[in-house]
């Protein structure tokens, strides 16, 4: 117990260093006699205790100017566009886990959705590892797509097990996989005892937070073996660049009908104006896959970084 609340006392004093005082993780990791590498995790682990709480105010002009752009070219009723603050590989990911847990607490604090849905992915596990611990009494949580990966091993980025240990509020897993082995087999999973009702629940959900993901072999649902090769493949032959909540799209933002649709477990998007969708993404590997789900006209909002925010405005895809 000693040595935990040791650690826990040496994340805080790193975080106070470089947040309040200024210095680089690199400075801190001097001062503290540490490495580089240790420095980042005792942050990470000091805001995913909630020890951190940063408050940004002032509105950063051409983020904003981004935003409303963004609205009005793809017809959106909120965005939110962070300001560009470095090259690293992680940063899309910090940077877009930061606004989107103020957007999360915001919708929390206000308490116009009492179920809210959530995608799962390293960018919405961001979203929850920067939300600040909280008491919600009003508000429960779903998942949108099935939990369950391929092999039944632990999701690298799981969410609703996250946000139920920051929140204390109900959070209800989908317990079958992403995409079921045939159509019969979506069936079979459904006709289980509660499995339905909580996909009935996902849909039902009057705000749903989702990721965005590419098409390829590089892509987090090819790598994660959610799908086959040849899964991948035919869905590219179709035109697919873009994926959310398992629904792949073309560059038109045309939802694909493909022999995956009759298998995949997820939330569905309808297009008529009762899903309140907002999307999380960012990155250079994911432009062309959020222009087309822009295209679509199913999101009633986007959250993103500058960089994508700019190349979606002045890019021809």
């Amino acid at each position: 117990m000693a040595q935990v609340n040791e650690e826990r006392s040496l994340a805080i004093r790193a975080a106070w260093l470089h947040y309040q005082g200024g210095l680089t993780q690199a400075a801190v990791a001097d001062r503290l006699g540490l490495t580089s590498v240790k420095v980042h995790r005792l942050i990470a682990r000091a805001i995913a205790d909630g020890n951190v709480k940063i408050i940004i105010e002032g509105d950063i002009v051409e983020c904003v100017e981004l935003e409303n752009e963004l609205r009005t070219r793809f017809a959106l009723d909120f965005c939110m566009v962070a300001p560009k603050v470095g090259e690293g590989e992680n940063q899309p990911y910090s940077a877009l886990g930061l606004l989107g847990a103020i957007y999360l607490r915001r919708q929390i604090e206000n308490g116009t959705h009492q179920l809210i849905g959530l995608g799962h992915g390293r960018t919405l596990a961001a979203v929850v590892q920067h939300l600040p611990r909280t008491s919600v009494v009003n508000t429960r949580f779903v998942s949108l797509l099935g939990d369950v990966t391929p092999d039944y091993s632990v999701n690298p980025h799981d969410v609703m097990h996250s946000i139920a240990a920051k929140t204390g509020a109900q959070a209800h897993v989908m317990p079958v996989p992403y995409f079921a082995n045939s159509a019969e087999d979506r069936e079979v999973l459904l006709s289980q005892r509660g499995v339905r009702d909580i996909l009935d629940l996902a849909n039902s959900s009057t705000l749903k937070l989702a990721g965005v993901g590419t098409v390829g072999s590089s892509a987090t649902i090819a790598l994660s073996r959610m799908l086959e090769a040849r899964d991948i493949k035919a869905i590219q032959s179709n035109g697919g660049i873009g994926e959310m909540l398992g629904h792949f799209f073309d560059k038109h933002g045309r939802v694909l009908q493909t022999d995956l649709t009759a298998r995949t477990l997820s939330a569905a998007i309808s297009g008529n104006g009762s899903d309140k969708i907002v999307a999380i993404a960012g990155g250079k590997d994911k432009h062309e896959a959020i222009h087309a789900i822009l295209q679509s006209r199913r999101l009633s909002g986007l959250i993103t970084e500058e960089e994508t925010a700019k190349t979606l405005l002045t890019r021809t895809f």
